[in-house]
């Protein structure tokens, strides 16, 4: 299926089935972690529509667009936007998809929205066998529309509580600073948070980052080091200057680099960045589908097998599932394993990855650990 060229979004749906028609009952059954996941954008444009009639708001797909009127009016509008490498490139493709992104935020108004959208979200991981998560969240995109924190922090917290009592699925969240906004912003939202550090495990950087190098956040990360926060920032794929973001990610910022890093597939192109993430032995959140808008998918196999067979922690993740084909950490693995010849053991190891750096206590860990070996041993019992 052209695998010479980046595949269309319907290409993209006939692998999704074609993956799920596969049935491979060994990754539908394995306990998953999940460590890159924007919970802003699992919201689908059925959320959107509820939340804007619940709430008598005005509906749009983008702020200097039209306002909608139907959900049959923004599934269309929704359906336009994706990317199309016959019509788009990818700096277009990222401005479209950030606008239509920050744009789905002003449906978010009550704690009822930000719990329904926390709960749709644990439910579906719950579905795949997801036990550990630690969801993103941008606060500076819900308090500069005047959202209090005690209704943002309120609907997550009841949903994260209902989450690990019904359906067996524990939970941290990453506070996520915007990089393209200004870097006191940042400080006065870390500040903001420090009354929920019981629901934040760490403290991440992602949205827009041209001209936007990690050393600009220096303090603010820096400052949460010392207070016990994890850390980690998105590097995004085959953007202007990623490799030197990537490698003051590894090295310098935090005073002397973090703990993950948010996709960061462009390390396979860099021996010295390989180099220097085996000697940190830092871990990465990759998330295929997301790759699969951008690139080939000749290319996008080779490059994340590169990182697995340097030895470097790879783990495999979903992103931002409204905008990714309705494709969860389910359809990422299993595509994970179709693009880079990965077998069983390997989606072991990915697995085990994914338990071993995520920021769960040490007795939750074990668990993880140990329903994965059963379910190994069920599959493989003479290994």
């Amino acid at each position: 299926m052209g695998i010479e060229e980046a595949l269309s979004h319907q290409s993209r749906l006939d692998l999704r089935e074609e993956l799920l028609a596969a049935n491979d009952k060994f990754i539908l059954e394995i306990p998953k972690v999940e460590l890159h996941v924007h919970i802003e954008g699992t919201l689908t444009v059925d959320m959107r529509w509820k939340f804007t009639q619940r709430n008598s708001a005005k509906l749009k797909l983008f702020s200097n667009g039209p306002e909608m009127h139907s959900l049959e009016e923004i599934q269309a509008a929704m359906q336009a936007t994706m990317p199309d490498p016959t019509r788009m490139n990818n700096n277009e493709e990222r401005d479209i998809f950030f606008e239509s992104y920050f744009e789905g935020f002003q449906a978010l108004q009550t704690k009822e929205d930000y719990y329904d959208l926390a709960m749709n979200y644990f439910e579906q991981a719950a579905s795949m066998n997801v036990r550990y998560c630690e969801p993103f969240f941008d606060p500076q995109g819900h308090t500069s529309r005047g959202v209090h924190w005690d209704v943002m922090m309120g609907g997550f917290k009841e949903a994260q509580m209902e989450a690990e009592e019904r359906l067996n699925i524990k939970s941290g969240w990453i506070m996520c600073f915007l990089r393209d906004s200004p870097v006191e912003s940042a400080m006065e939202h870390y500040k903001a948070a420090l009354p929920y550090r019981d629901m934040i495990v760490g403290i991440g950087l992602d949205s827009c980052e041209e001209d936007r190098p990690p050393v600009l956040f220096e303090e603010v990360f820096t400052l949460a080091r010392r207070d016990g926060f994890k850390l980690t920032m998105h590097c995004d794929v085959d953007q202007k200057d990623t490799p030197e973001h990537i490698r003051q990610c590894l090295s310098v910022v935090a005073e002397g680099g973090l703990d993950r890093i948010d996709h960061g597939l462009n390390i396979s192109d860099h021996q010295n960045l390989i180099d220097l993430a085996l000697k940190r032995d830092l871990a990465l959140t990759i998330c295929p589908w997301s790759y699969l808008r951008m690139t080939t998918y000749a290319q996008l196999g080779p490059r994340i097998r590169a990182l697995y067979d340097a030895g470097i922690k790879i783990t495999i993740n979903s992103d931002d599932t409204a905008f990714m084909d309705d494709c969860w950490i389910l359809h990422n693995m299993l595509a994970a394993k179709r693009l880079c010849g990965f077998n069983d053991g390997d989606i072991l190891v990915l697995a085990r990855n994914a338990i071993n750096v995520c920021w769960a206590l040490q007795s939750v860990k074990e668990k993880m650990h140990q329903e994965l070996d059963m379910v190994y041993n069920k599959f493989y019992p003479n290994q």
